[in-house]
């Protein structure tokens, strides 16, 4: 049972030497734009190796040298491998861990029952496992009261004097630029002290702690502290860290990015793995520091960017548009702008289809889904009951209407996004009616009340009672029903899947077990598709979307070289959050004005799902808001380089089952 699959799609195929380079001349040139020592690897597994080896070889030295080593630790989910890395070693008797103190860089404020901890944390995923002692432990005292953290954080800072400074620091670049809790706007000189934490940083939080009640306030030591350190090591993993590893790394330091302060300590050292550093000059723009390795989808990259940057579309741009902008290479490779041009203007052209399920009886040359089968058997995975119409409602209303056996699979309840003021307005409902229609009985009153004086009690984190979950759970399935029905999905065809891993009832979800797979195996066995939809936001805010993800390629992963799986293609979209990049962009579905409408009403047919939604996020544009400015935004794109010109445009990237 492979469980991470997703986390091994590339697609894009980064030759070793832009992120490995094995010449230190090569690596000077590469790294041309970078203002801190920053390493990238393949995966988050091989960096996590390389930080535990080098936490290692620096306490082993600095004990040698003075019989002591001073650690100021993060216990960010990130690092998570890095301490299961070190803890090996500890066993295998590489590191001792006797004379080594570990302080706590921040803290939560206040510290209520049930809620996350930093040092406790730490304890759990590592100093439990080695042979710290406990006295050389240190954290921040809350025992003289909130009142008096000035002088609490006054006390910690004196332990750095007394312990001759912080030998290393381990710590996260968290997704807003934050070390610690020092989030943006915080200067380099800032010490020791306490700190309000933003609705972003809170909701990463609780993520990362898998709960709900995450406090408003924290304690942290200063960026003038972490600065402090002898040696630096930060972290950072995904995708959806990129664009602030770009501005950590290459841009002036800012206060609106306070890891960008690392750039002025002599011994820091970024350690990210590869989707991390997707922005970073020499993985995003090589041809801006080095001779490049051309393949098709690094040259449609950079005609897409030369075009933005001339403001030209691309069958416009000439020899002298390539040379200024550092893309001779290109000129001499096709002879000729025109010859480059015309390759990337087919190449974008050939991915417009009005068919994403085929057109029967046509040419399938140059179309990125095949003519027959005819009619195709659809399957569209969507991680919640709401994720088909927003991220691709309107291929899914062009393949109902185009005539293909369409299924919508509904991989997780969703019953945690219902806001309890929703779910009252249906139990009200219910109560009014009741008499009615019969089923005024003395079972349905107690349990009415019940719910009616759970609701009216219920604290911050606490979960839903099954009961309530049951009906936030009807409520989604009904809601994704009627959208279903006004696109014209036969009922029959419409799957609730429930996954084990998401019923929990909290924000911390279980892990993927082959039960969820079974789960999906099952209906794509009983369907035999020739198409299946999956969504690819593999960076996505809540993780969920990831581990539904993970359960169909694992699934197919099983299936693969099953005769009829061979003659499936698997394409890959995204949610309301971002749309791929136009050089992976394999399948582009235009939009009409009047679809546009449509797809916007399915999705307006998710009422639970509007503004009472708990998890919209720190984008105050609604969901359909946020789909059709993205549709929009990937039209646009095509209009500028010059090729037809459509209301909206839907993306995919195909997935091919990988073979090791």
């Amino acid at each position: 049972m492979k469980t991470d699959l997703t986390s091994k799609i590339k697609l894009d195929q980064i030759p070793k030497r832009y992120f490995s380079p094995q010449d230190e001349v090569e690596l000077a040139t590469l790294t041309q734009r970078e203002k801190v020592y920053t390493k990238i690897f393949e995966t988050a597994s091989e960096g996590s190796e390389y930080l535990a080896d080098a936490v290692v070889k620096y306490v082993n030295r600095t004990l040698e040298t003075k019989n002591k080593c001073f650690l100021a630790l993060d216990a960010a989910k990130s690092l998570d491998g890095t301490y299961e890395a070190l803890i090996r070693m500890y066993k295998e008797k590489k590191v001792n861990f006797k004379d080594v103190y570990v302080y706590s860089i921040c803290e939560f404020l206040p510290q209520p029952d049930g809620g996350p901890s930093t040092l406790a944390r730490l304890k759990e995923v590592f100093l439990d496992h080695v042979n710290v002692k406990q006295d050389h432990i240190r954290t921040f005292s809350f025992s003289e009261g909130t009142e008096n953290m000035y002088h609490s954080c006054k006390a910690y800072e004196q332990y750095f004097g007394a312990g001759g400074a912080i030998d290393l620091c381990l710590c996260e670049i968290g997704e807003l630029g934050n070390l610690a809790f020092n989030g943006p706007g915080t200067p380099a000189t800032k010490t020791c002290r306490v700190v309000h934490l933003d609705p972003e940083m809170r909701k990463s939080i609780a993520e990362d702690y898998q709960c709900e009640n995450v406090p408003s306030a924290g304690v942290t030591i200063g960026i003038s502290n972490i600065l402090s350190a002898k040696h630096i090591l930060t972290v950072a993993w995904g995708e959806h860290k990129s664009k602030i590893v770009q501005q950590t790394v290459e841009d002036m330091p800012s206060a609106n990015v306070p890891a960008s302060f690392l750039q002025g300590h002599p011994n820091a050292v970024v350690v990210v793995n590869l989707p991390a550093a997707e922005y970073l000059t020499r993985i995003s723009h090589p041809w801006k520091v080095t001779s490049c390795e051309w393949n098709d989808k690094l040259i449609r990259r950079a005609i897409v960017w030369l075009c933005h940057k001339t403001g030209k579309p691309i069958l416009k741009l000439t020899d002298k548009d390539f040379i200024d902008n550092g893309l001779a290479e290109l000129i001499a490779l096709f002879g000729s702008a025109y010859n480059v041009n015309i390759k990337i203007f087919n190449d974008l052209q050939h991915t417009i289809t009005g068919w994403p399920g085929g057109k029967p009886n046509a040419d399938d040359t140059f179309r990125p889904e095949r003519a027959l089968p005819y009619p195709k058997r659809v399957i569209v995975f969507s991680p919640h009951p709401d994720d088909d119409v927003i991220s691709m409602g309107g291929t899914l209303k062009r393949l109902v209407d185009q005539g293909h056996d369409v299924h919508v699979a509904y991989q997780t309840s969703g019953n945690i996004a219902v806001g309890d003021e929703d779910m009252t307005r249906y139990l009200l409902l219910m109560d009014n009616i009741a008499s009615r229609f019969g089923f005024n009985t003395p079972e349905f009153a107690s349990i009415s009340v019940e719910i009616h004086d759970f609701l009216k009690n219920k604290k911050i984190g606490d979960p839903d009672a099954e009961d309530v979950r049951y009906l936030k759970t009807k409520i989604r399935q009904g809601e994704a029903r009627i959208a279903c029905n006004y696109i014209g999905v036969k009922p029959e065809n419409v799957h609730f899947l429930n996954m084990p891993f998401y019923e929990t009832g909290t924000i911390k979800k279980g892990d993927l077990s082959e039960k969820d797979i079974k789960v999906v195996r099952d209906l794509i066995e009983s369907v035999k598709p020739h198409e299946i939809f999956v969504a690819g936001d593999l960076a996505d805010p809540h993780g969920t979307h990831k581990v539904c993800t993970d359960a169909v390629f694992a699934a197919i992963d099983e299936m693969k070289d099953d005769d009829w799986m061979k003659d499936c293609k698997i394409w890959m979209y995204r949610g309301a959050w971002a749309e791929w990049e136009i050089d992976h962009i394999e399948m582009a579905v235009p939009i009409s004005p009047e679809e546009l409408r449509v797809k916007r009403n399915s999705i307006l047919k998710h009422q639970s799902q509007m503004e009472n939604a708990p998890f919209l996020g720190n984008d105050d544009r609604l969901f359909w808001q946020r789909a059709e400015d993205r549709n929009r935004a990937t039209a646009k794109l095509y209009h500028d380089l010059g090729l037809a010109s459509y209301e909206a445009i839907e993306a995919f990237v195909e997935y091919h089952p990988i073979r090791e």
